[in-house]
């Protein structure tokens, strides 16, 4: 059986896919729209398995996509958790370099913050000690423009105020294709199909399969999942870390180091790594699918990714499987912690893009077909850029409407 006459089906209900809802019946309050998500609930993957940061776009190559979606998605999701009162915490974070290699990198930060129209100061040890008392190293850079919120909570929210304006959720449907025709696309889940004037794709760590692949979009990108393990601070040394608290990233490797922040409910969380998943939901090292092992190996992008950052790689796992390798990059913020502290918490995977080449891409990729739009690269910030990112999107379906 086919469900008919929507205007626009969105493949996801993660936090992007929830947004874009958002920015459709904002802008044509008129629109016929559903959600398909395979899940028995918004949020299960991504978006509700995060460290939960308002980032503030310092990381990200001035002009580009993850630069200014970032500094304006802050700002519409505190416009929005302002009026669904949702509790946030501007709580800001200090970048912190442990040691004198740490220092170019900083200074390197600190132009970003200028090109990026980002809130940042330079911090002597003794000034970041009045910010982070228990942290130590040479110096930080105090980015004023990051916060915490729970994105989870966001979505539940989302999730209310699309049922409201007569958006369609269909949970548990899992979509296996997608029909593209001259005039209409059938999304073909296992419970029949969803027809629509346009789709959108919004299915995270499956988003590349649903693209239709290269033909269909044009890329040339495959989605490989990085697990992100997190361990929790012991209630007794949350006292240890005040907000947020980052060292200084590895130019070479687009995800951020070990890390600590404060989330709004009070707990204090380190990590993540990132390993390679084993399957792409791997949640753990007991999630294995031999089928998905195979096409990465077969992937040239993959194979080239992995001989250039193979060393990365090794750390990366042998620290999964360590509890003093975590304890030990913690200790160069926090001197004060150890491993009695911690406690395994659960983990996320990242949905990272890697071209043919073997190149992590750095930004956003969106693509168009007749009917169809892809998102096909939207980890971190995606959760703060999220509805800046559905924003867009709508006006991208506005016009192929128009």
């Amino acid at each position: 059986m086919t469900l008919q006459n929507f205007d626009v089906v969105i493949v996801g209900g993660g936090i992007v896919g929830l947004a874009t809802a958002y920015g459709i019946t904002d802008a044509d309050p008129d629109a016929r729209v559903a959600i398909v998500e395979k899940e028995g609930g918004v949020a299960r993957h991504q978006s509700g398995r995060n460290s939960g940061v308002l980032h503030s776009g310092i990381y990200y190559r001035p002009g580009s996509r993850k630069a200014e979606f970032t500094a304006l998605g802050r700002a519409s999701m505190l416009q929005f958790c302002e009026a669904h009162e949702i509790p946030y915490d501007m709580c800001g974070k200090p970048i912190v370099a442990s040691e004198l290699a740490d220092i170019p990198r900083l200074e390197a930060l600190e132009a970003r913050a200028r090109g990026n129209k980002v809130r940042a100061r330079r911090l002597t040890s003794g000034q970041m000690a009045e910010v982070e008392p228990s942290v130590h190293g040479l110096g930080a850079l105090h980015v004023a423009d990051a916060g915490v919120v729970d994105f989870a909570q966001v979505s539940r929210v989302l999730e209310d105020v699309l049922r409201s304006r007569g958006v369609e959720l269909h949970l548990g449907r899992a979509v296996t294709g997608l029909k593209e025709g001259s005039a209409s696309v059938v999304v073909v889940t296992d419970a029949g199909g969803v027809e629509a004037s346009f789709v959108v794709n919004c299915a995270g760590l499956h988003a590349d399969r649903l693209s239709g692949g290269p033909k269909m979009t044009q890329q040339r990108l495959r989605i490989i999942p990085f697990r992100g393990e997190f361990f929790e601070l012991a209630e007794a040394k949350r006292s240890l870390v005040r907000g947020l608290v980052y060292p200084v990233p590895d130019p070479a490797f687009p995800f951020l180091g070990v890390h600590l922040n404060r989330g709004i409910d009070g707990r204090v969380m380190a990590g993540p790594n990132a390993v390679l998943g084993l399957a792409r939901e791997g949640y753990s090292w007991r999630a294995v699918e031999w089928r998905e092992i195979g096409e990465l190996l077969r992937y040239r992008g993959m194979r080239r990714l992995a001989r250039r950052h193979w060393r990365t790689g090794v750390r990366e796992v042998l620290r999964s499987f360590s509890t003093r390798r975590f304890e030990r990059d913690l200790q160069r913020l926090v001197p004060e912690i150890r491993r009695t502290d911690l406690t395994r918490a659960p983990a996320g995977v990242r949905a990272q893009a890697v071209s043919r080449d073997g190149e992590l891409l750095d930004d956003f990729e969106i693509a168009e077909t007749a009917r169809a739009v892809h998102v096909l690269n939207a980890p971190s910030p995606g959760a703060t850029a999220s509805l800046e990112i559905g924003r867009t999107i709508a006006g991208m379906v506005a016009k192929r409407r128009a």
